[in-house]
């Protein structure tokens, strides 16, 4: 799974990207720049809010298992996936649920 790793570039998908709010988790998608091709990407985030570390991580790799039962990452996309305070504990099938409404929000999949 491809991620996004630079600053510079995180920073410009929180300024110019679109958001989807749910009480489960955040997305906030922007199409790939053309010159990188169409391979989307994804981060994940969990900020201090949520907990330990231990929550945070959990959060993480059950937002990164979400995603691949929802066929991301989403080719022509970067797509960022905040946890929520309940990501960590709601069950998959709701999560997967709110990922794909949240995608459709923000028109990243066509319904």
């Amino acid at each position: 799974m491809r991620t996004i790793k630079n600053a510079s570039e995180i920073d410009n998908i929180f300024r110019r990207g679109v958001r989807a709010t749910g009480s489960t988790v955040t997305l906030i998608a922007v199409r790939t720049p053309e010159a990188r091709g169409s391979h989307g990407r994804v981060l994940f985030v969990a900020g201090k809010r949520l907990g330990g570390a231990v929550t945070r991580n959990r959060s993480k790799r059950v937002l990164r298992a979400a995603v691949s039962r929802c066929g991301g990452p989403w080719p022509g996309w970067d797509v960022v996936l905040m946890a929520r305070t309940i990501t960590g504990t709601i069950s998959h099938t709701d999560l997967d649920k709110a990922i794909m409404a949240g995608l459709q929000r923000i028109k990243v999949l066509e319904r």
